[in-house]
């Protein structure tokens, strides 16, 4: 079952708390179901209980009879199609919620919806029949489409006001319809615990847990692996540097401080700067300066002598 599915599912079990939510998510299965309109039109899902709910919502919302057929998907997958073919039973069901199908263009009536518990039940409804969720294991995306740029505008801003969290969609056009998007994984998680697919927003967390946990351990990871790598190439110059100096001139030339810690580092290339502190007895900066003269004399026997180093 995709990640769509599951949420209409989750979505299509609930029960209206009141009879006006009732209506208000009757309102919103149908009004963006493309079977909002005089015309003889159907709505093809492949989701059972999203088209099942059509049926009932329009009958005890509206009064309107619906019809229910067996269909095949544009996929090849079995599907359901659910139409009004009685033109009386299309008037009255755009009648119930203030529509007479000839409105110059389709818009959200805001008086159905009577109070703010309405809102989540509409959009709930809305979802049953053009929402979509992307399965977040591989991305965050939850869209709204509409095929009307005024019904998609009224969309987006409802969407802006609803609950108690803040939720930003944003709004596109693409094939000939619009769509209304979240991409935010807190926001869809929140959005779907709003419309009441608490199951559903809850494996969104686990899955955006498990990715903030295994982002962190990569950061990390990458962290120390580009400190080792910082520490190996530091290292790799000095003991070039400090061969240099043994290989022309000898070690003995050092002064003493210089010659204890050039004869540690050539023999602990892996040693950090803290071990190489702790072995001296002296400071880590006291170190780091000692090794940047090593390599100061280093570096100019090995461009005195044109010495090929591979660092």
């Amino acid at each position: 079952m995709s990640f769509t599915s599951q949420i209409k599912s989750e979505l299509a079990q609930l029960e209206p708390k009141s009879h006006c939510c009732l209506r208000a998510e009757c309102y919103g299965i149908w009004l963006f179901s493309k079977c909002f309109t005089l015309l003889d039109s159907a709505f093809i899902t492949e989701c059972a209980p999203a088209a099942r709910k059509m049926l009932e919502l329009a009958a005890v919302g509206a009064g309107a009879s619906a019809q229910l057929t067996y269909a095949v998907s544009r996929r090849s997958r079995p599907a359901y199609r659910v139409s009004l073919p009685e033109g009386q039973e299309r008037l009255r069901l755009l009648e119930a919620f203030g529509h007479t199908g000839r409105e110059p263009c389709l818009r959200i009536n805001r008086a159905v919806l009577e109070n703010d518990c309405c809102q989540d039940a509409f959009l709930r409804g809305a979802f049953l029949t053009c929402g979509s969720a992307t399965d977040p294991n591989k991305a965050y995306h939850l869209e709204f489409s509409a095929l009307y740029q005024n019904l998609a505008r009224d969309l987006y801003t409802l969407i802006g006001e609803v609950g108690n969290f803040r939720v930003s969609p944003a709004l596109v056009r693409r094939n000939g319809s619009y769509g209304v998007y979240l991409k935010d994984g807190g926001q869809i998680e929140d959005l779907l615990t709003f419309l009441g697919a608490t199951g559903a927003s809850m494996e969104l967390m686990q899955v955006r847990m498990y990715k903030e946990a295994k982002n962190n351990i990569n950061r990390k990871s990458n962290f120390e692996t580009a400190n080792m790598d910082k520490t190996y190439s530091a290292s790799a110059r000095q003991t070039a540097a400090i061969a240099a100096i043994s290989d022309s001139q000898g070690l003995e030339s050092l002064p003493e401080n210089l010659q204890a810690l050039a004869r540690l580092r050539l023999d602990n290339p892996d040693m950090t700067l803290r071990e190489l502190s702790q072995r001296l007895g002296i400071s880590r900066s006291g170190v780091n300066h000692r090794l940047q003269k090593l390599i100061e004399l280093g570096e100019g026997i090995i461009m005195e002598k044109g010495i090929n180093v591979l660092m």
